[in-house]
């Protein structure tokens, strides 16, 4: 079921799965998806945990204000929507510019926060000059050329030959994404820089990566593992930018695995 709150004047569309009383995780979406990402994952964990899921701000059904956005401006989104729902701990989820978000909150509330989990993601993620040349890309010319290309490192070439038809509503769900949203939270990752927050968190921390991803490779996690001061690298075969769509079951395991410990 769809649910909305007002945080912080930005309307955010969430859900939420399992009883209130576990544990709580809260997931935190890719650049230019939506909460259905978490779907066969959150499967597998809801019946022992809270699982939250929102659309980010630009995102999905939740508002698109004008931009550009930050990383601490998205985290505060999250802590309003906790706040909310009167979550006082909580582990993040964050997969991409999930894991920014998800480090900028664990480094500025370790006490609600106290263990994490980042996928697919590093501490800083591209370059300036990347993301430049994707915002006048896309500025100019929309998803219309920049989205199969973008489309391609969410999802192994592998998924795309097994399930076209998955592989092709992934792609609207990417393209359908607000435009202005999406551009704003590009200029969010080219401005973010959380490898200070990195080393100063030392919470025990998963790094999962697909071993096929291309957007953030496994070096990129590994290096990110290295940093944290309490972080282990897992790779997640047969999957790319998005093992949460490829291997969820493996995903949700490994997950599980570690809040267990």
């Amino acid at each position: 079921m769809s649910n909305f709150a007002t945080i912080h004047d930005v309307t955010l569309h969430y859900q939420t799965n399992g009883r209130a009383d576990n544990p709580a995780l809260v997931f935190i979406n890719s650049l230019g998806s939506d909460l259905r990402i978490w779907d066969g994952v959150v499967a597998h964990l809801a019946d022992r945990f809270f699982v939250i899921r929102a659309d980010k701000r630009g995102h999905g059904l939740s508002d698109c204000p004008p931009g550009p956005y930050t990383i601490s401006q998205m985290a505060a989104d999250v802590i309003g929507l906790l706040d909310y729902l009167g979550v006082a701990t909580a582990v993040p989820v964050g997969i991409s510019i999930g894991g920014l978000i998800s480090l900028e909150l664990t480094s500025r509330y370790p006490a609600r926060f106290p263990r994490l989990v980042l996928c697919d993601t590093g501490a800083v993620i591209g370059t300036a000059v990347m993301w430049n040349e994707r915002i006048a890309g896309l500025k100019a010319d929309g998803f219309t050329h920049l989205g199969a290309t973008i489309v391609a490192r969410w999802l192994s070439p592998a998924f795309a030959a097994a399930q076209p038809a998955a592989y092709q509503g992934y792609s609207n769900m990417l393209t359908r994404t607000p435009l202005p949203g999406y551009i704003a939270a590009c200029e969010a990752i080219r401005d973010a820089d959380l490898r200070p927050a990195a080393q100063a968190i030392t919470a025990p921390a998963l790094v999962l990566c697909g071993a096929e991803d291309m957007a953030t490779p496994p070096d990129l996690g590994r290096d990110l593992a290295g940093m944290l001061g309490n972080g282990r690298l897992h790779l997640i075969p047969h999957a790319a930018h998005l093992p949460c769509i490829e291997q969820p079951e493996m995903m949700a395991a490994l997950i599980n695995e570690f809040l267990m410990e």
